[in-house]
């Protein structure tokens, strides 16, 4: 064969070059050639296929932050950043708080989970992310991907408010989504497993199924939120003297054997059960005849029995009313008008008086969510007696549409429960309200049932050579309403307690409130928070612990000699350094 130009690759001259060597090679000559020539690709090409084996494909990475008032959405984040590290995602967790927002714009993948808290405010740790987020000073974001999980309670008019303004702000600042978001009730762990299995499976095409179990316990027990422990009460004692207006329980529960552990400033979770006399009157204006059964959570039980122990019937949410439309005529009025004032003090069985049901049993059950837990702060020290626990539980008693209501739980724990009961209970700890060292100074603020955590540190700190100690206390009356009276001047004689405040509001003419004794006492306050002091609130959200919050700012203000602005952002570095803690509700 003649090689030419236009059957080759070469040159005229390379042409001509081989036509004159070819025809003049031996086989030998030939087949060597063939080999010499060939040896350079084979080597080019297995140095291709070593830097493909050695350069690794590019990693992803994702960072999770969580805004968390009394723990689940840290455990979620902590979850999800176990999950993704399993997929080779190069994660990184932090709180809100912790969260330097120079790197936003550097970040790929950010995934947010956040609850809600009082009235549609962002949690503690979440407020400055918030703000900076919200405020002229954040970045346009091309290149971020983003996913929100938001936590939050139906119950609530600002149901998972924070997560959608997250969502919302993000969108504005021309981030990504990578999925949907996704508002999760008080039952939310079902919700976000799906939502952790979108998310890998979005930022790991190849993980396929990802889903696991959700951990809502890390201590050594079997009991969880999903598995809680029947645990028998021991004591029961009414803290209120006789003329009171209040009736404040002192409940003692018996945890002996069980290997259930917690830490000062955790909480119990109840899972209460409906009066019968609430559920016999929904089955009445329901039209049921009491003697159906239903399907609920793949068992066959009676209707009665499901309503007494497993759904809520007692609160109006929005989410329940739309789901109910089928079944009720003109619910849509009642959302666009006058929902607000409507829902409050009513139960399901008033909607059910005022908008006639059509639906079945089984159409009711379906629609209706599982009974919340109710959280109470632990009143009592595991180190000092691992084998009870101790709860201070206010009784919810008030009049509503000329009908008498109680609290689901406090009011069962107060008017059906004996020693010797049971209630079912888990431990759901708070990373958020936690003792420093123990050499460190603690203020803590409580009214009301506010001060069952500080029951705990006190005792805690009592087993420990412990430094000062400050507790500012509230109640209404000296006589009738001084809870622990005794235990605290205990403790002040031992020297485990060093100094004790109190405000009993209508002892006088004129209110006093916890934060009037606190700017009574500016320069002493100052000087503990100056000496490294930890401060803590416990109680209402919407009045005491707002009241104390101002009232800190002005004594910054005040005493350190600073500008308003000044003071904020100090009390803002505080909590940022943990030196400012809150458990509000």
């Amino acid at each position: 064969m003649t090689l030419q130009v236009s059957n080759s690759p070469f040159t005229e001259k390379q042409v001509q070059l081989l036509n004159e060597l070819l025809p003049n090679l031996t086989e030998q000559q030939k087949f060597w050639l063939n080999g010499y020539l060939s040896a350079p690709l084979q080597v080019i090409a297995k140095a291709t296929e070593v830097q493909e084996i050695l350069v690794p494909q590019q990693t992803v990475t994702a960072t999770v932050i969580y805004g968390s008032q009394t723990g689940n959405s840290q455990k979620l984040a902590e979850k999800l950043g176990a999950l993704l590290e399993g997929q080779s995602v190069d994660v990184d967790i932090s709180s809100m708080l912790d969260f330097k927002v120079k790197n936003l714009k550097k970040l790929d993948n950010l995934l947010i989970i956040t609850s809600t808290h009082g009235e549609g405010e962002a949690p503690d740790n979440a407020m400055p992310f918030y703000e900076f987020l919200h405020s002229n000073r954040a970045p346009k974001l091309p290149d971020l991907h983003y996913a929100v999980l938001a936590l939050g309670d139906s119950s609530y008019e600002w149901f998972c408010k924070t997560g959608a303004d997250f969502d919302k702000r993000l969108k504005e600042l021309e981030a990504q989504p990578l999925l949907e978001r996704v508002d999760c009730d008080v039952d939310y762990e079902e919700s976000a497993e799906q939502w952790f299995e979108a998310l890998a499976k979005t930022l790991v095409p190849s993980s396929g199924n990802t889903s696991q179990p959700i951990i809502e316990n890390t201590n050594a027990s079997i009991y969880s939120k999903k598995y809680p422990y029947q645990a028998e009460i021991v004591e029961k004692i009414n803290l209120n003297m006789d003329g009171s207006n209040k009736k404040t329980y002192h409940l003692e529960l018996s945890l002996e054997d069980t290997c259930i552990k917690w830490q000062a400033g955790d909480s119990i979770g109840i899972y209460p059960h409906n009066h019968q006399s609430v559920v016999e009157e929904l089955i009445e204006v329901a039209g049921f005849k009491g003697d159906e059964y239903v399907q609920y959570k793949n068992e066959t039980l009676p209707i009665v029995e499901v309503l007494r122990n497993y759904v809520e019937i007692t609160v109006l949410t929005k989410p329940l009313i739309e789901k109910l439309a089928s079944y009720i005529k003109g619910t849509n009025e009642l959302l666009d008008g006058k929902w607000k004032e409507y829902k409050e003090g009513r139960y399901l069985a008033d909607l059910f008086k005022d908008y006639d049901f059509t639906g079945s049993p089984q159409e009711l059950v379906d629609v209706l969510r599982p009974i919340p837990a109710r959280l109470y702060s632990i009143a009592s020290s595991y180190t000092a007696n691992p084998d009870e626990v101790s709860l201070l539980i206010g009784k919810v008693s008030y009049t509503a549409h000329d009908q008498r209501r109680i609290g689901v739980a406090s009011g069962e724990i107060a008017e059906q429960l004996e020693i010797g009961d049971t209630v079912s209970i888990f431990v759901q700890e708070n990373p958020n309200f936690k003792l420093p060292d123990a050499k460190i100074p603690i203020l803590m603020i409580g009214a009301g049932t506010g001060v069952a955590p500080f029951r705990s540190f006190i005792e805690e700190r009592a087993e420990q050579q412990a430094g000062d100690s400050w507790l500012v206390f509230g109640e209404q009356h000296f006589v009738t309403d001084f809870l622990y009276q005794v235990e605290w001047l205990r403790y002040l004689e031992e020297g485990t307690l060093t100094k004790m405040d109190v405000a009993f509001s209508r002892d006088q003419e004129e209110k006093i409130y916890v934060q009037h004794r606190l700017l009574e006492k500016a320069k002493e306050v100052y000087e503990w928070i100056e000496n490294g002091a930890v401060i803590y609130i416990c109680g209402d959200e919407k009045t005491m612990a707002k009241d104390v919050h101002e009232a800190l700012i002005q004594i910054i203000e005040q005493q350190g000699n600073v500008s308003r602005k000044e003071a904020e952002e100090k009390l803002a570095a505080l909590q940022r350094e943990k030196r400012y803690q809150r458990d509000v509700y």
